[in-house]
């Protein structure tokens, strides 16, 4: 029998959330203001940033915003700035901002492989790297919540540039978590699936877009078999690594998505073969498919 909890406070803590003036971000934002947290809201568009501040104000929640395109060392130096400027302080950093630009590998441009490396992976470091700089500094802890994908734990088509992003940030979770361990920052990525406008833009999903769009919910296989929820249902998993109730919880990728909570494995060896004196390209042809070959791994997303 499951028993009422308290409810998680995160009242007095100052958090910075990127991308946050719609789709996930937002929801995000307005789940940590509604926990008590004050907010800096980013986004590149002044509109959508002073529309997303008003959401949370309306809540009677706290927050201000910060319109730069994250990516370089002043952008994230500058809502560090924002957070202590407003605040005094800085105890959690989301970092959320994202962009597409799916194209398959023969016809992917530099431009387009740039810009999604420069948001995602440019931009999770160096608003990572200045929010730990400032915890540093306080010395009272802190909390990185880095959104990674599934398609960065398992490949998908058509996203050579996303999906080496999202690795790469799954990569950073585990490093981090090492290196600031002794200053008690505790690094997660959380892996959501939600649907959101980059999904919409996914063919396999679009189907279903009509009928989201109409206003009806996600059909019961969508949220179970897929694990596939809403922005709104990802945002409690956010919530919870922020607060005190994980500090015990770090260097983990963590799943949430309509009505599944899952836990992602780390890459590790399945299998191994020895040979003394070492390998021959024969060699090891002659052993792969009836030893560390026998079941390959899968590869990409689990289907509709």
């Amino acid at each position: 029998m499951n028993h009422p909890s308290k409810p998680i406070s995160l009242s007095g803590q100052v958090a910075i959330v990127t991308g946050s003036g719609r789709g996930l971000g937002l929801a995000f934002a307005q789940a940590l203001a509604r926990a008590g947290a004050r907010v800096v809201v980013n986004d590149i568009d002044p509109a959508t940033a002073e529309a997303a501040v008003a959401s949370i104000l309306a809540e009677g929640g706290q927050a201000v915003h910060e319109v730069v395109p994250v990516g370089t060392a002043e952008a994230a130096d500058r809502l560090v700035s924002k957070a202590v400027d407003t605040w005094g302080r800085l105890d959690i950093l989301c970092a959320n901002a994202g962009i597409l630009r799916d194209r398959v590998l023969w016809n992917m441009s530099d431009e387009d492989f740039d810009a999604v490396i420069h948001t995602h992976l440019r931009g999770t470091f160096t608003c990572a790297r200045s929010a730990v700089r400032r915890m540093r500094e306080q010395g009272q802890g802190g909390r990185l919540l880095l959104i990674a994908s599934p398609a960065g734990q398992r490949g998908n088509f058509g996203q050579t540039s996303y999906s080496a992003a999202k690795a790469g940030i799954a990569g950073f979770a585990r490093t981090w978590a090492m290196e600031c361990a002794k200053s008690a920052i505790t690094v997660n990525a959380i892996v959501p699936v939600a649907y959101t406008q980059m999904v919409v833009s996914m063919p396999a999903f679009a189907p279903y877009a009509e009928a989201v769009a109409r206003g009806e919910p996600l059909p019961t296989e969508l949220r179970q078999r897929m694990g596939l929820g809403t922005s709104a249902d990802v945002a409690p998993l956010l919530v919870f690594l922020a607060s005190e109730q994980a500090r015990h919880i770090t260097g983990q990728c963590i799943g949430l998505g309509g009505d599944k909570l899952s836990l992602w494995s780390h890459p590790q060896e399945l299998r191994s073969a020895y040979r003394e004196g070492g390998w021959s390209a024969e060699d090891i042809a002659r052993v792969w498919d009836s030893s560390v070959g026998i079941e390959p791994q899968s590869l990409g997303m689990p289907p509709l």
